[in-house]
Protein backbone atom coordinates (compact mmCIF):
# COMPACT_ATOMS: atom_id res chain seq x y z
CA UNK A 1 0.00 0.00 0.00
CA UNK A 2 2.58 2.43 0.60
CA UNK A 3 4.64 1.68 -2.42
CA UNK A 4 1.50 1.80 -4.47
CA UNK A 5 0.59 5.36 -2.53
CA UNK A 6 4.23 6.53 -3.23
CA UNK A 7 3.78 5.75 -7.13
CA UNK A 8 1.07 7.65 -7.12
CA UNK A 9 2.66 10.95 -5.77
CA UNK A 10 5.37 10.35 -8.21
CA UNK A 11 3.18 10.52 -11.43
CA UNK A 12 1.55 13.61 -9.90
CA UNK A 13 4.82 15.22 -9.18
CA UNK A 14 7.53 13.41 -10.24
CA UNK A 15 10.11 13.29 -12.96
CA UNK A 16 8.02 10.99 -15.27
CA UNK A 17 10.23 9.59 -18.33
CA UNK A 18 8.10 11.05 -21.97
CA UNK A 19 6.82 8.42 -23.57
CA UNK A 20 6.74 7.20 -27.06
CA UNK A 21 3.70 8.30 -28.14
CA UNK A 22 3.97 11.28 -26.83
CA UNK A 23 1.70 14.36 -28.02
CA UNK A 24 3.36 17.90 -29.32
CA UNK A 25 1.55 20.98 -29.71
CA UNK A 26 1.03 22.63 -32.86
CA UNK A 27 3.98 24.40 -33.26
CA UNK A 28 5.04 20.89 -32.43
CA UNK A 29 6.92 22.20 -29.43
CA UNK A 30 6.22 21.14 -25.86
CA UNK A 31 4.65 23.91 -23.28
CA UNK A 32 7.30 24.17 -20.48
CA UNK A 33 6.07 25.85 -17.18
CA UNK A 34 9.13 27.01 -15.24
CA UNK A 35 7.62 27.06 -11.87
CA UNK A 36 4.52 25.59 -10.14
CA UNK A 37 2.16 27.60 -8.08
CA UNK A 38 2.27 25.62 -4.54
CA UNK A 39 -1.55 24.93 -3.63
CA UNK A 40 -2.82 24.91 0.38
CA UNK A 41 -3.42 21.97 1.46
CA UNK A 42 -7.41 22.52 2.07
CA UNK A 43 -7.96 19.00 1.62
CA UNK A 44 -5.28 17.91 4.76
CA UNK A 45 -7.24 20.93 6.82
CA UNK A 46 -10.70 19.73 5.87
CA UNK A 47 -9.85 15.72 6.38
CA UNK A 48 -8.22 16.12 9.90
CA UNK A 49 -11.05 18.72 10.82
CA UNK A 50 -13.65 15.95 9.67
CA UNK A 51 -11.64 13.49 12.12
CA UNK A 52 -11.47 15.52 15.07
CA UNK A 53 -15.05 17.03 14.61
CA UNK A 54 -16.67 13.32 14.80
CA UNK A 55 -14.28 12.00 16.96
CA UNK A 56 -14.93 14.49 19.93
CA UNK A 57 -18.81 14.50 19.40
CA UNK A 58 -18.96 10.90 19.46
CA UNK A 59 -17.02 11.11 23.02
CA UNK A 60 -19.29 13.26 24.04
CA UNK A 61 -22.25 11.33 23.13
CA UNK A 62 -20.39 7.94 24.63
CA UNK A 63 -20.76 9.93 28.00
CA UNK A 64 -24.64 11.19 27.39
CA UNK A 65 -25.01 7.05 27.40
CA UNK A 66 -23.12 5.94 30.27
CA UNK A 67 -24.76 8.19 32.24
CA UNK A 68 -28.83 6.73 31.14
CA UNK A 69 -27.42 3.69 31.29
CA UNK A 70 -27.21 2.83 27.45
CA UNK A 71 -24.11 0.32 27.30
CA UNK A 72 -25.29 -1.28 24.30
CA UNK A 73 -25.47 1.79 22.68
CA UNK A 74 -22.46 3.54 23.90
CA UNK A 75 -20.43 0.16 22.84
CA UNK A 76 -21.41 0.52 19.64
CA UNK A 77 -20.97 4.04 19.57
CA UNK A 78 -17.18 3.28 21.04
CA UNK A 79 -16.46 0.65 18.42
CA UNK A 80 -17.47 2.92 15.23
CA UNK A 81 -15.09 4.98 16.91
CA UNK A 82 -12.22 3.89 17.73
CA UNK A 83 -11.55 1.32 15.05
CA UNK A 84 -11.44 3.73 11.67
CA UNK A 85 -9.01 6.33 14.35
CA UNK A 86 -6.91 3.41 15.01
CA UNK A 87 -6.88 2.43 11.29
CA UNK A 88 -5.97 6.18 10.56
CA UNK A 89 -2.91 6.22 12.62
CA UNK A 90 -1.50 2.92 11.24
CA UNK A 91 -2.46 4.42 7.74
CA UNK A 92 -0.23 7.67 8.06
CA UNK A 93 2.82 6.01 10.00
CA UNK A 94 2.41 3.92 7.15
CA UNK A 95 2.74 5.79 4.75
CA UNK A 96 5.31 8.55 6.23
CA UNK A 97 7.89 5.49 6.58
CA UNK A 98 7.80 6.98 10.37
CA UNK A 99 8.96 3.68 12.21
CA UNK A 100 11.97 3.90 11.16
CA UNK A 101 12.90 7.42 11.46
CA UNK A 102 13.98 9.00 15.12
CA UNK A 103 10.32 11.30 15.09
CA UNK A 104 9.35 9.99 19.08
CA UNK A 105 6.68 12.85 19.19
CA UNK A 106 5.19 12.12 16.07
CA UNK A 107 4.50 8.81 17.28
CA UNK A 108 3.27 9.32 20.99
CA UNK A 109 0.59 11.65 19.17
CA UNK A 110 -0.37 8.55 17.21
CA UNK A 111 -0.65 6.67 19.91
CA UNK A 112 -3.02 9.64 21.51
CA UNK A 113 -5.14 9.18 18.57
CA UNK A 114 -3.62 12.58 17.52
CA UNK A 115 -1.42 11.83 14.18
CA UNK A 116 -3.79 13.79 11.76
CA UNK A 117 -3.77 16.89 13.57
CA UNK A 118 0.07 16.61 13.86
CA UNK A 119 0.40 15.89 10.07
CA UNK A 120 -2.27 18.81 9.29
CA UNK A 121 0.19 20.67 11.60
CA UNK A 122 3.21 19.70 9.90
CA UNK A 123 1.48 20.12 5.74
CA UNK A 124 0.76 23.97 7.11
CA UNK A 125 4.49 25.18 8.02
CA UNK A 126 5.32 23.28 4.91
CA UNK A 127 2.96 25.34 3.08
CA UNK A 128 3.59 28.95 4.84
CA UNK A 129 8.01 28.43 4.60
CA UNK A 130 7.27 27.53 0.50
CA UNK A 131 8.42 29.95 -1.62
CA UNK A 132 10.48 31.70 1.05
CA UNK A 133 13.88 29.86 0.24
CA UNK A 134 15.55 28.95 -3.16
CA UNK A 135 14.36 24.80 -3.52
CA UNK A 136 17.97 22.90 -3.37
CA UNK A 137 16.66 21.21 -6.66
CA UNK A 138 13.62 20.43 -8.58
CA UNK A 139 11.67 17.56 -10.45
CA UNK A 140 10.30 17.47 -13.92
CA UNK A 141 6.58 16.60 -13.52
CA UNK A 142 5.31 15.81 -17.49
CA UNK A 143 1.29 15.89 -17.83
CA UNK A 144 -0.97 16.21 -20.86
CA UNK A 145 -3.07 19.10 -20.90
CA UNK A 146 -6.67 18.81 -22.50
CA UNK A 147 -8.91 21.64 -23.45
CA UNK A 148 -11.18 21.17 -25.86
CA UNK A 149 -10.23 17.87 -27.36
CA UNK A 150 -6.46 19.12 -27.98
CA UNK A 151 -3.72 17.31 -26.16
CA UNK A 152 -1.13 19.79 -24.93
CA UNK A 153 2.07 18.23 -23.23
CA UNK A 154 3.50 20.45 -20.14
CA UNK A 155 5.43 20.86 -17.85
CA UNK A 156 6.31 21.91 -14.09
CA UNK A 157 9.18 22.41 -12.18
CA UNK A 158 8.52 20.56 -8.48
CA UNK A 159 9.64 22.37 -5.53
CA UNK A 160 10.82 19.84 -2.59
CA UNK A 161 7.80 21.75 -0.72
CA UNK A 162 5.43 20.67 -2.93
CA UNK A 163 6.53 16.71 -3.11
CA UNK A 164 6.10 16.72 0.74
CA UNK A 165 2.78 18.73 0.04
CA UNK A 166 1.61 16.12 -2.47
CA UNK A 167 2.59 13.34 0.15
CA UNK A 168 0.49 14.53 2.67
CA UNK A 169 -2.64 14.80 0.39
CA UNK A 170 -2.12 11.46 -0.96
CA UNK A 171 -2.19 10.27 2.53
CA UNK A 172 -5.28 12.15 3.93
CA UNK A 173 -7.23 10.71 1.02
CA UNK A 174 -6.90 7.18 2.16
CA UNK A 175 -7.50 8.39 5.34
CA UNK A 176 -10.97 9.98 4.04
CA UNK A 177 -11.94 7.32 2.82
CA UNK A 178 -10.87 4.90 5.59
CA UNK A 179 -13.02 7.63 8.19
CA UNK A 180 -15.93 7.94 5.76
CA UNK A 181 -16.39 4.09 5.45
CA UNK A 182 -15.14 2.71 8.10
CA UNK A 183 -16.36 4.91 10.67
CA UNK A 184 -18.96 7.35 9.68
CA UNK A 185 -21.40 4.80 7.48
CA UNK A 186 -21.76 2.53 10.55
CA UNK A 187 -22.33 5.13 12.95
CA UNK A 188 -24.72 7.18 11.27
CA UNK A 189 -26.57 4.02 10.72
CA UNK A 190 -26.34 3.25 14.39
CA UNK A 191 -27.58 6.32 15.53
CA UNK A 192 -30.32 6.59 12.79
CA UNK A 193 -31.84 3.30 14.13
CA UNK A 194 -31.11 4.30 17.56
CA UNK A 195 -33.27 7.72 17.05
CA UNK A 196 -36.17 5.34 15.62
CA UNK A 197 -36.16 2.78 18.22
CA UNK A 198 -36.44 5.61 20.75
CA UNK A 199 -39.63 6.98 18.98
CA UNK A 200 -37.72 10.00 17.56
CA UNK A 201 -35.90 11.15 20.28
CA UNK A 202 -33.03 13.27 19.36
CA UNK A 203 -30.11 14.28 21.35
CA UNK A 204 -28.55 17.76 20.03
CA UNK A 205 -25.71 15.72 20.60
CA UNK A 206 -27.01 12.58 18.45
CA UNK A 207 -28.20 15.22 15.69
CA UNK A 208 -24.98 16.66 15.41
CA UNK A 209 -22.41 13.82 15.36
CA UNK A 210 -24.96 12.34 12.23
CA UNK A 211 -24.93 15.14 10.49
CA UNK A 212 -20.86 14.86 10.92
CA UNK A 213 -20.63 11.58 9.45
CA UNK A 214 -22.86 12.13 6.84
CA UNK A 215 -20.76 15.02 5.78
CA UNK A 216 -17.52 12.69 6.26
CA UNK A 217 -19.47 9.40 3.86
CA UNK A 218 -20.16 12.11 1.06
CA UNK A 219 -16.26 13.96 1.44
CA UNK A 220 -15.28 10.25 1.33
CA UNK A 221 -16.98 9.24 -1.89
CA UNK A 222 -16.14 12.29 -3.18
CA UNK A 223 -12.77 11.02 -2.80
CA UNK A 224 -13.32 7.85 -4.38
CA UNK A 225 -14.58 9.41 -7.56
CA UNK A 226 -11.91 11.97 -8.22
CA UNK A 227 -8.98 8.85 -6.73
CA UNK A 228 -10.70 6.83 -10.03
CA UNK A 229 -10.26 9.49 -12.35
CA UNK A 230 -6.60 10.63 -11.33
CA UNK A 231 -5.61 6.52 -11.80
CA UNK A 232 -7.52 5.90 -15.06
CA UNK A 233 -6.05 9.00 -16.32
CA UNK A 234 -2.51 9.41 -14.74
CA UNK A 235 -1.36 10.95 -18.04
CA UNK A 236 -3.81 14.03 -18.17
CA UNK A 237 -3.60 16.89 -15.68
CA UNK A 238 -6.95 16.24 -14.01
CA UNK A 239 -8.91 19.49 -13.32
CA UNK A 240 -12.88 19.60 -11.80
CA UNK A 241 -14.82 22.42 -12.53
CA UNK A 242 -17.23 23.75 -9.76
CA UNK A 243 -20.31 22.37 -11.62
CA UNK A 244 -18.63 18.64 -11.46
CA UNK A 245 -18.03 18.92 -7.73
CA UNK A 246 -21.55 19.79 -6.99
CA UNK A 247 -22.60 17.22 -9.31
CA UNK A 248 -20.85 14.74 -7.67
CA UNK A 249 -21.63 16.13 -3.85
CA UNK A 250 -25.46 15.52 -5.15
CA UNK A 251 -25.02 12.19 -6.80
CA UNK A 252 -22.89 10.89 -3.55
CA UNK A 253 -25.06 12.18 -0.85
CA UNK A 254 -28.18 10.84 -2.07
CA UNK A 255 -27.14 7.71 -3.08
CA UNK A 256 -25.55 7.36 0.28
CA UNK A 257 -28.84 9.08 2.37
CA UNK A 258 -31.12 6.98 0.28
CA UNK A 259 -29.12 3.45 1.18
CA UNK A 260 -28.71 4.25 4.66
CA UNK A 261 -32.45 5.07 5.00
CA UNK A 262 -33.37 1.97 3.33
CA UNK A 263 -31.31 -0.24 5.72
CA UNK A 264 -32.13 1.51 8.88
CA UNK A 265 -36.11 1.21 8.08
CA UNK A 266 -35.60 -2.22 7.34
CA UNK A 267 -33.78 -2.98 10.10
CA UNK A 268 -36.52 -1.50 12.33
CA UNK A 269 -39.12 -4.48 11.16
CA UNK A 270 -36.38 -7.42 10.63
CA UNK A 271 -33.71 -6.31 13.41
CA UNK A 272 -31.89 -9.89 12.56
CA UNK A 273 -32.19 -10.03 9.11
CA UNK A 274 -30.63 -6.79 8.29
CA UNK A 275 -27.35 -8.80 9.66
CA UNK A 276 -28.05 -11.67 6.90
CA UNK A 277 -27.92 -8.27 4.28
CA UNK A 278 -25.19 -6.58 5.12
CA UNK A 279 -23.10 -10.19 5.80
CA UNK A 280 -23.88 -11.31 2.13
CA UNK A 281 -23.02 -7.77 0.31
CA UNK A 282 -19.93 -7.80 2.35
CA UNK A 283 -18.75 -10.95 1.46
CA UNK A 284 -19.48 -10.58 -2.24
CA UNK A 285 -17.87 -7.75 -3.08
CA UNK A 286 -15.17 -8.93 -0.62
CA UNK A 287 -14.40 -12.26 -2.42
CA UNK A 288 -15.05 -10.79 -6.22
CA UNK A 289 -11.98 -9.62 -6.83
CA UNK A 290 -10.08 -12.85 -5.51
CA UNK A 291 -12.81 -15.26 -7.67
CA UNK A 292 -11.23 -13.15 -10.50
CA UNK A 293 -7.62 -12.86 -9.23
CA UNK A 294 -7.91 -16.71 -8.80
CA UNK A 295 -9.77 -17.33 -12.30
CA UNK A 296 -7.54 -15.40 -13.93
CA UNK A 297 -4.56 -17.82 -11.95
CA UNK A 298 -2.28 -14.35 -11.72
CA UNK A 299 0.33 -13.43 -9.12
CA UNK A 300 0.36 -11.61 -6.18
CA UNK A 301 1.90 -8.07 -6.65
CA UNK A 302 5.58 -7.78 -5.46
CA UNK A 303 5.35 -3.55 -5.41
CA UNK A 304 3.35 -3.21 -1.66
CA UNK A 305 6.31 -3.40 0.31
CA UNK A 306 9.54 -4.33 -0.81
CA UNK A 307 9.89 -6.04 2.94
CA UNK A 308 6.98 -7.41 2.98
CA UNK A 309 6.89 -11.58 2.48
CA UNK A 310 3.78 -13.19 1.00
CA UNK A 311 1.88 -13.51 3.71
CA UNK A 312 2.02 -9.47 4.67
CA UNK A 313 1.33 -8.76 0.92
CA UNK A 314 -1.82 -11.52 1.47
CA UNK A 315 -2.61 -9.34 4.74
CA UNK A 316 -2.17 -5.83 3.17
CA UNK A 317 -4.09 -7.19 0.30
CA UNK A 318 -7.23 -8.79 2.47
CA UNK A 319 -7.19 -5.09 4.38
CA UNK A 320 -7.75 -3.37 0.58
CA UNK A 321 -10.47 -5.39 -0.23
CA UNK A 322 -12.03 -4.95 2.98
CA UNK A 323 -11.97 -1.29 2.44
CA UNK A 324 -13.27 -1.90 -1.13
CA UNK A 325 -16.28 -4.27 0.30
CA UNK A 326 -17.48 -1.56 2.66
CA UNK A 327 -17.37 1.04 0.05
CA UNK A 328 -19.47 -0.69 -2.26
CA UNK A 329 -21.94 -2.08 0.48
CA UNK A 330 -23.09 1.67 0.72
CA UNK A 331 -22.45 3.12 -2.81
CA UNK A 332 -20.13 2.73 -5.60
CA UNK A 333 -16.50 2.30 -5.26
CA UNK A 334 -16.09 4.24 -9.04
CA UNK A 335 -12.82 1.40 -9.40
CA UNK A 336 -12.68 -1.89 -9.66
CA UNK A 337 -9.72 -3.74 -7.93
CA UNK A 338 -7.13 -6.47 -10.01
CA UNK A 339 -4.88 -7.83 -7.59
CA UNK A 340 -2.38 -9.19 -10.28
CA UNK A 341 -1.34 -5.47 -11.53
CA UNK A 342 0.87 -3.72 -9.99
CA UNK A 343 -1.49 -0.76 -9.07
CA UNK A 344 -4.06 -2.90 -7.85
CA UNK A 345 -6.63 -0.64 -9.90
CA UNK A 346 -8.16 -1.65 -13.34
CA UNK A 347 -7.84 1.27 -15.16
CA UNK A 348 -10.51 0.08 -18.01
CA UNK A 349 -14.29 1.48 -17.74
CA UNK A 350 -16.33 -0.91 -17.14
CA UNK A 351 -19.92 0.17 -18.22
CA UNK A 352 -21.74 -3.03 -17.81
CA UNK A 353 -20.58 -3.08 -14.55
CA UNK A 354 -21.82 0.09 -13.92
CA UNK A 355 -25.05 -0.72 -15.16
CA UNK A 356 -25.44 -4.00 -13.14
CA UNK A 357 -24.31 -2.53 -9.88
CA UNK A 358 -27.15 0.40 -10.01
CA UNK A 359 -29.78 -1.98 -11.47
CA UNK A 360 -29.23 -4.48 -8.72
CA UNK A 361 -28.72 -2.38 -5.79
CA UNK A 362 -32.18 -0.42 -7.07
CA UNK A 363 -33.72 -3.78 -6.70
CA UNK A 364 -32.42 -4.42 -3.49
CA UNK A 365 -33.25 -1.14 -2.14
CA UNK A 366 -36.78 -1.89 -4.02
CA UNK A 367 -37.31 -5.31 -1.70
CA UNK A 368 -35.86 -3.81 1.43
CA UNK A 369 -38.91 -1.00 1.13
CA UNK A 370 -41.39 -3.56 -0.03
CA UNK A 371 -40.49 -5.90 3.33
CA UNK A 372 -40.58 -2.99 5.14
CA UNK A 373 -43.82 -2.08 4.12
CA UNK A 374 -45.49 -5.44 5.58
CA UNK A 375 -43.53 -6.14 8.33
CA UNK A 376 -43.26 -2.51 10.18
CA UNK A 377 -44.36 -2.23 13.76
CA UNK A 378 -47.46 -0.12 14.73
CA UNK A 379 -44.87 2.90 15.82
CA UNK A 380 -45.19 4.08 11.97
CA UNK A 381 -49.04 3.70 11.81
CA UNK A 382 -49.17 8.02 10.97
CA UNK A 383 -46.50 7.51 8.45
CA UNK A 384 -47.79 7.21 5.02
CA UNK A 385 -45.07 4.03 4.58
CA UNK A 386 -46.17 3.47 0.54
CA UNK A 387 -44.96 7.53 -0.29
CA UNK A 388 -42.23 7.06 2.28
CA UNK A 389 -40.48 4.51 -0.06
CA UNK A 390 -41.68 5.74 -3.30
CA UNK A 391 -39.84 9.36 -1.99
CA UNK A 392 -36.53 6.96 -1.27
CA UNK A 393 -36.87 5.39 -4.71
CA UNK A 394 -36.88 8.73 -6.39
CA UNK A 395 -34.15 9.86 -4.60
CA UNK A 396 -31.99 7.00 -6.06
CA UNK A 397 -33.24 7.13 -9.34
CA UNK A 398 -32.44 10.90 -9.16
CA UNK A 399 -28.99 9.80 -7.61
CA UNK A 400 -28.26 7.54 -10.88
CA UNK A 401 -29.77 10.78 -13.25
CA UNK A 402 -26.87 13.28 -11.61
CA UNK A 403 -24.18 10.14 -11.94
CA UNK A 404 -25.24 9.83 -15.72
CA UNK A 405 -25.45 14.09 -16.20
CA UNK A 406 -21.61 13.59 -14.75
CA UNK A 407 -20.51 10.84 -16.76
CA UNK A 408 -22.43 12.34 -20.05
CA UNK A 409 -20.90 16.49 -19.36
CA UNK A 410 -19.10 17.02 -16.53
CA UNK A 411 -16.38 14.44 -16.14
CA UNK A 412 -12.81 16.11 -17.21
CA UNK A 413 -11.49 13.35 -19.67
CA UNK A 414 -15.13 12.45 -21.22
CA UNK A 415 -13.57 13.19 -24.57
CA UNK A 416 -11.44 10.37 -23.93
CA UNK A 417 -13.77 8.26 -23.86
CA UNK A 418 -14.61 5.72 -26.63
CA UNK A 419 -18.18 5.28 -25.75
CA UNK A 420 -20.26 7.75 -23.30
CA UNK A 421 -23.40 7.69 -21.82
CA UNK A 422 -25.37 8.69 -25.09
CA UNK A 423 -23.71 5.98 -27.02
CA UNK A 424 -24.78 3.27 -24.45
CA UNK A 425 -28.41 4.70 -24.44
CA UNK A 426 -28.04 4.93 -28.58
CA UNK A 427 -26.97 1.34 -28.53
CA UNK A 428 -29.90 0.29 -26.75
CA UNK A 429 -31.99 1.72 -28.34
CA UNK A 430 -30.43 0.80 -31.63
CA UNK A 431 -30.64 -2.76 -30.55
CA UNK A 432 -34.55 -2.63 -29.67
CA UNK A 433 -35.07 -0.72 -33.16
CA UNK A 434 -33.51 -3.73 -35.07
CA UNK A 435 -35.36 -6.14 -33.29
CA UNK A 436 -38.43 -4.67 -34.07
CA UNK A 437 -37.30 -4.24 -37.86
CA UNK A 438 -36.89 -8.30 -37.93
CA UNK A 439 -39.59 -8.80 -36.55
CA UNK A 440 -41.39 -7.01 -38.92
CA UNK A 441 -39.35 -8.77 -41.74
CA UNK A 442 -40.39 -12.12 -40.46
CA UNK A 443 -43.99 -11.12 -40.67
CA UNK A 444 -43.90 -10.33 -44.11
CA UNK A 445 -44.36 -12.64 -47.02
CA UNK A 446 -40.72 -12.97 -49.52
CA UNK A 447 -41.28 -11.78 -52.84
CA UNK A 448 -42.18 -14.44 -55.32
CA UNK A 449 -40.95 -15.56 -58.80
CA UNK A 450 -43.84 -13.49 -60.46
CA UNK A 451 -43.24 -10.68 -58.54
CA UNK A 452 -40.07 -10.31 -59.96
CA UNK A 453 -40.94 -11.05 -63.38
CA UNK A 454 -43.06 -7.91 -63.61
CA UNK A 455 -40.19 -5.76 -62.10
CA UNK A 456 -37.58 -7.17 -65.50
CA UNK A 457 -40.92 -6.46 -67.78
CA UNK A 458 -41.51 -2.68 -66.45
CA UNK A 459 -37.82 -2.10 -66.95
CA UNK A 460 -38.13 -3.12 -70.74
CA UNK A 461 -41.65 -0.99 -71.46
CA UNK A 462 -39.65 2.43 -72.13
CA UNK A 463 -37.59 1.12 -74.37
CA UNK A 464 -39.76 -0.36 -76.43
CA UNK A 465 -41.82 3.20 -76.19
CA UNK A 466 -38.77 4.97 -77.38
CA UNK A 467 -38.79 2.80 -80.79
CA UNK A 468 -41.77 3.04 -82.34
CA UNK A 469 -41.42 1.54 -85.29
CA UNK A 470 -39.87 -2.02 -84.22
CA UNK A 471 -42.45 -2.12 -81.44
CA UNK A 472 -44.60 -4.59 -81.70
CA UNK A 473 -46.92 -6.38 -79.24
CA UNK A 474 -45.03 -9.06 -77.97
CA UNK A 475 -45.22 -12.54 -78.36
CA UNK A 476 -45.59 -14.14 -75.29
CA UNK A 477 -45.87 -18.12 -76.64
CA UNK A 478 -42.89 -17.76 -78.82
CA UNK A 479 -40.25 -16.16 -76.85
CA UNK A 480 -41.26 -17.79 -73.52
CA UNK A 481 -37.84 -19.74 -72.81
CA UNK A 482 -36.07 -16.30 -73.31
CA UNK A 483 -37.95 -14.50 -71.30
CA UNK A 484 -37.20 -16.91 -68.56
CA UNK A 485 -33.75 -16.99 -69.18
CA UNK A 486 -33.25 -13.15 -69.09
CA UNK A 487 -35.51 -13.14 -65.98
CA UNK A 488 -32.36 -15.83 -64.23
CA UNK A 489 -29.90 -13.55 -64.88
CA UNK A 490 -31.74 -10.20 -64.17
CA UNK A 491 -31.84 -11.76 -60.46
CA UNK A 492 -28.52 -13.41 -60.39
CA UNK A 493 -26.71 -9.91 -61.50
CA UNK A 494 -29.29 -7.67 -58.88
CA UNK A 495 -28.07 -10.69 -56.38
Amino acid sequence: MCEVAMEEQEREISDAEPQEHSFVAENGVMLVVNHSQVRAPLSVVLATVLYLAEFISAAVLCSRYHKTDDSIWMGCTITFMLLPAVLIQLTLTFIHRDLGRDRPLVLFLHLLLLGPLIRCFEALVVYYKAGKKEEPYVTISRKINLKKGQKTPMEWEIGQSERILATHRNAFKRTAVIQAFLGSTPQLTLQLYASIQEKYFLLPVRLTLMIITLISITYGALVCSVLAIQIRYDDYKVRLRPGAYLCLIVWRGMEIATRVTALVLFSTALTYWVILVGVVNLLFFFFLPWVEFWSKKGSLTENIEKNFSKLGTTVVLCMFTLLYACINVFCWSAVQLDLSHRELIERKQHWNRLAMYYGGRFIENFLLMTLWYFFQSDFYEYVCAPMLGVQLLVCYSLAVLFMLLFYQFCHPCRRLFKYNVHDCLGCVCCCKRRRRERGGRRGEMPPSYSTAATMVMTLEEPLQLLDPQNSQPPDLNGHQEERETAIVDDIMEAA
